[in-house]
């Protein structure tokens, strides 16, 4: 088991330590369930009435934290301590599933597949026709990449997930179980012989680098042309996006939400659990979209929209402390 002292924790992260304690630190944990072996983070001023009723030894905290650790107590002091926390929860992360060796024996690679150096294949994957992979991908087993598709250097992809044929995917890529990349666009017309027809998608998806895609989430392909993740991007599980529609750089959709197809986001959009935003919509860069509200038009860049249908935050807001008078004055 991995355990360090504080002064060594606020070292790596580069902390300024207040105060002392003869505990180790043996994992992190939340500041209500940590024991004395453990370190909590307090990252927001509301949470600081805690720390009194906590057993953690240690918590990393931001600069500008009011309370004292208290005895045989400490804080490690940093500018964010929710950055800080990412670095201390890679200190303690177990290690991934192990390969015995880069190709199982049990994975189907066709042989004009291109393969780059140190990537490693599970058992139970198919590798279509001229996939190529780069450097140091991890595909877990049972995953499927078909005809042409292309995934970076460093990526890992997750049991159980489909990368349809003429995808792309690019490098320090992330795909959690069961993400679909490439299935086919929602598309379908009105046909008096056959009542609904399909309509063809002979798109693909293109995805930037350092992107992650979520458990059980969709990037439908373009039904012409490409449906398009930018760099950066962080999609949550259950995510559906529509064919045709483009993300910007470091966009973030939470769990639950989705994109009708021909939707454009800008950079830095994010977007709240289970909002829907409808077909054909354009939000600039920088917009926020409240949980569970819909979107039925453009929003300007920057602004915040919240409800069903979504209006700005303040018009939303004042429709709601009225709709609370009347209910309490009836």
């Amino acid at each position: 088991m991995k355990s360090y002292s504080a002064q060594e924790i606020s070292t790596l992260i580069k902390g300024n330590m207040v105060g002392d304690t003869s505990h180790t630190v043996s994992s992190p944990e939340q500041i209500e369930l940590a024991g004395s072996n453990q370190i909590t983070f307090i990252g927001n001023k509301k949470y600081e009435k805690l720390w009194a009723g906590s057993k953690a030894s240690v918590a990393v905290v931001n600069n500008d934290i009011s309370i004292e650790p208290g005895e045989n107590r400490a804080f490690i002091k940093v500018n964010n301590a929710d950055l800080a926390m990412s670095q201390i929860l890679e200190l303690f992360a177990p290690l991934h599933p192990q390969f015995d060796t880069d190709i199982h024996p049990a994975a189907t690679v066709h042989p004009t597949a291109i393969i780059g150096t140190g990537t490693r294949i599970g058992a139970g994957c198919y590798i279509g026709p001229n996939v190529e992979l780069g450097e140091n991908v991890t595909i877990y087993p049972n995953v499927t990449i078909l005809d042409n598709s292309t995934i970076g250097k460093n990526s890992t992809v997750w049991s159980g997930a489909v990368i349809r044929e003429n995808c792309h995917i690019g490098n320090h890529c992330i795909l959690h179980p069961n993400a679909s990349i490439g299935a086919d666009g929602f598309g379908f017309r009105p046909c008096p012989e056959r009542g609904l027809a399909k309509i063809p998608q002979i798109g693909n998806v293109i995805i930037g680098n350092w992107v992650e895609i979520g458990a059980n989430s969709c990037v439908d392909r373009g039904k012409f042309s490409s449906t398009i993740i930018g760099d950066g991007c962080k999609i949550d599980n259950l995510v559906q996006i529509g064919h045709n529609s483009v993300m910007g750089k470091f966009c973030i959709m939470a769990g639950n939400s989705g994109l009708a197809g021909s939707v454009t986001l800008g950079n830095g959009v994010i977007i709240g659990g289970s909002a829907s935003i409808k077909d054909h919509a354009t939000l600039g860069d920088g917009v926020t979209v409240g949980a569970g509200s819909g979107v039925v038009g453009d929003i300007p860049a920057g602004k915040t929209y919240l409800g069903y249908p979504a209006a700005e935050a303040r018009t939303t807001l004042k429709q709601w402390a009225v709709v609370k008078r009347l209910a309490a004055n009836s």
